[in-house]
């Protein structure tokens, strides 16, 4: 699965604000949702999940099922508490995510697992994957529920392959690109495709959908990784070096080595052990990944996966949606 670049045009800084403009009464709708679903009669579940959910995170995996909808021309309802299903997803992998790496930081705030503890993060987690497929029954389509449900599956295993991944410095760009397009442009995919389902539009809708939702799924985990390396924690809303100092072998550092002299390989082989994880060790990392050009070349690939996207729409109408 390694890509082959082709360098695009630079155009205009690419922005949600067109997005978010299409959906946003759509999305009232679907925050409303989230609120109710997300309340428990246990006051810790709603007080830690509100702690993630109302953390500033942008809900593009909700804007997408909302965007796909318009461009379809959708104009039942449906698509709402399906969205907030999806969104329901992402945070319990969120939750889960931040208990398993250790995490202090997400959207600029101490982690849910600091400031709750890990085993109400995860449990709370567990609730909001209950309420997801609570959501997907009400609605009452199976190909909905397989969708999403299979969605939830493959992020478990891109997780896990992660996991088994991580401070294996002989880690391939073929397999990067395997776990990335698991563990987060699944979900992409999924929260595009529905839309199609209860548009009931063809097969052939749904699978485009599918692509456009895949291919910008690993745009935006290549740019995630590209911003380790590239910014500091106040863009990024985490402690910078969190990928390095973790052992995650992400593009950035996969391209690096593959283009180091015997001597940086060395480096990296002991970094991505854990053995160098000082502030030293990281700012030496930034320098080699510069020095290779690795983070422009993650975000040129960033650059092709978008433009694949943008293809895999191409058939549909123009339209407010398309624009």
């Amino acid at each position: 699965m390694t890509a082959t670049v082709h360098t695009l045009p630079r155009k205009a800084e690419p922005s949600l604000a067109p997005m978010m403009s299409l959906v946003a009464e759509g999305m009232n709708s679907v925050n409303a949702v989230i609120l109710d679903r997300m309340q428990s009669r246990i006051p810790l579940i709603p007080a830690l999940a509100g702690h993630l959910i109302a953390g500033g995170g942008k809900r593009m995996r909700p804007m997408l099922t909302l965007a796909s909808a318009a461009l379809l021309g959708y104009g039942g309802a449906r698509h709402f508490k399906l969205a907030a299903a999806v969104e329901f997803i992402h945070t319990a992998t969120l939750l889960h995510d931040d208990v398993v790496d250790g995490s202090d930081l997400r959207r600029g705030k101490k982690t849910a697992n600091i400031v709750f503890g890990n085993p109400a993060t995860v449990l709370v987690g567990d609730f909001l994957f209950s309420r997801s497929f609570e959501l997907m029954v009400e609605d009452g389509s199976i190909r909905v529920l397989r969708i999403l449900s299979n969605a939830s599956a493959v992020i478990a295993e891109g997780e896990v392959d992660q996991l088994t991944a991580q401070r294996q410095v002989e880690t391939t760009e073929e397999r990067y690109l395997a776990i990335i397009s698991a563990k987060t442009a699944a979900l992409f995919a999924a929260a595009c495709r529905i839309a199609a389902v209860v548009a009931e539009r063809p097969e052939a809708d749904e699978l485009a959908l599918e692509a456009y939702g895949r291919y910008l799924g690993i745009a935006f985990q290549l740019t995630d990784d590209a911003i380790d390396y590239d910014s500091d924690a106040a863009e990024m809303g985490k402690d910078q070096g969190d990928d390095f100092r973790d052992g995650k072998m992400t593009l950035p550092v996969i391209l690096a080595y593959a283009r180091g002299s015997d001597e940086e390989r060395a480096f990296w082989r002991d970094a991505i052990a854990g053995n160098r994880a000082g502030d030293a060790d990281l700012a030496h990392a930034i320098a080699l990944i510069r020095k290779h050009d690795a983070v422009l070349a993650t975000r040129e690939r960033a650059r092709h996966y978008a433009q694949r996207a943008i293809d895999a729409i191409a058939a549909f109408p123009a339209s407010e949606a398309t624009t």
